[in-house]
């Protein structure tokens, strides 16, 4: 069944962040021309990630109960209408709130989307088949910011925002006419677990720990990369378009391989190995001083998340069966929301009270504390 699902799960959320990723390179100037400092830009990326973690469990808790498609269909469908929000926010305000909105309609796209993949995955085969949904994932985001780049170089914001909207359109469609309704994992006496339960495995306790850093991280990078690119470097929003995508390409290709290795080796070794790699990729960033140097260091933390990411997902998947299998997605992926959502907040503090480059050194800090407590709790 797999091989028949997976292609229509792949090609939409490929869609889905294809449109997600045209954002990435112009969000923080876009903010900034609005005349956003530093913390303001951490609330904007901030509230996306708020209002998703939010929504992600209680949408992957329904989901387990109710079906997959109709949450996943809902979730493409609001993602779309808000990104015409964009277009229409005329200050800091405004456009936090359209972050909002669209955050929450996130918080049903991809816990949902990885689910089903879970659902359908053979047992043996979690690493593989995870890795694979990361490459469609990162693939997608990674060639979004390729896309806003051109199109605002040459055609203004307006087009990326609206080109935003018309894929994640095309997403919904995709699942709409070619989705079927995916038989979920039964677990154990599911109705009767709850989170508290969840909270009370190591591994997930480890899990949470990893992902929460890495994302902190990643919010971090998310939301200053672009500044520091262009007022530290002088590059354009095409050449800060190309940094993030190889930073996100490499992550998506070499986590085929990725998941393929976490399905033949230690999964908490790679983990611990790939979050070592990310740290060191987020200390080089100030002391790049040029394109090519800035886009090395992108490549590293690419092959740091390759390594540690469909691991990661590889471990929750094996949680999923006792648990739940979108629940524990979700608590997953919330981890992830609230790092998304710390990181540019405490940067931004950070870029008021001192220099953009030293947010780097932050993130490169919590992901050390990150991995230190997956390693305690996966002892």
């Amino acid at each position: 069944m797999i091989k028949k699902v997976f292609p229509v799960l792949a090609i939409s959320i490929f869609a889905s962040m294809l449109g997600a990723g045209i954002i990435a390179p112009l969000l923080p100037l876009y903010a900034e021309k609005m005349g956003a400092t530093g913390i303001w830009i951490g609330i904007v990326f901030a509230s996306f990630s708020v209002s998703r973690a939010l929504i992600m469990p209680i949408a992957g808790r329904l989901s387990d109960r109710h079906g997959r498609k109709m949450f996943l269909s809902i979730g493409l469908l609001s993602y779309s209408i808000i990104s015409l929000g964009y277009i229409w926010a005329g200050n800091v305000l405004q456009l936090t709130l359209v972050r909002v909105i669209q955050g929450a309609a996130g918080g049903m796209i991809i816990p949902i989307a990885q689910a089903c993949v879970g659902d359908i995955s053979p047992e043996g085969e979690e690493g593989t088949w995870m890795g694979y949904f990361n490459a469609a994932f990162f693939t997608g985001f990674g060639c979004g910011p390729l896309m806003g780049g051109a199109l605002t170089d040459r055609f203004g914001m307006t087009v990326a925002f609206s080109g935003m909207g018309v894929l994640n359109l095309l997403a919904f469609l995709v699942v709409i006419f070619f989705l079927p309704e995916i038989e979920r994992r039964k677990t154990a006496a599911s109705h009767q677990l709850s989170f508290r339960k969840m909270g009370s495995s190591a591994m997930i306790k480890g899990i949470f720990s990893f992902r929460l850093a890495f994302s902190l991280g990643r919010g971090t990078y998310a939301a200053f990369l672009p500044i520091f690119a262009a007022t530290c470097i002088g590059l354009s929003p095409t050449l800060i378009g190309i940094v993030l995508a190889v930073n996100i390409l490499v992550m998506s290709l070499l986590g085929v391989y990725g998941g393929n290795i976490a399905d033949r080796f230690n999964r908490r070794i790679l983990v611990i190995l790939g979050s070592f790699i990310n740290v060191a990729f987020l200390i080089s960033i100030p002391f790049t001083h040029s394109f090519r140097q800035l886009l090395v260091a992108c490549a590293l933390g690419g092959i740091g998340g390759a390594i540690s990411v469909p691991a990661a997902s590889a471990l929750t998947v094996e949680e999923g069966r006792k648990f739940g299998m979108a629940s524990t997605i979700a608590i997953f992926t919330t981890a992830m929301s609230i790092g998304m959502a710390a990181g540019p907040l405490l940067s931004g503090i950070v870029v008021d009270l001192a220099r953009v480059d030293f947010v780097f050194y932050l993130g490169a800090g919590m992901g050390f504390v990150g991995v230190s407590l997956f390693a305690w709790f996966t002892r």
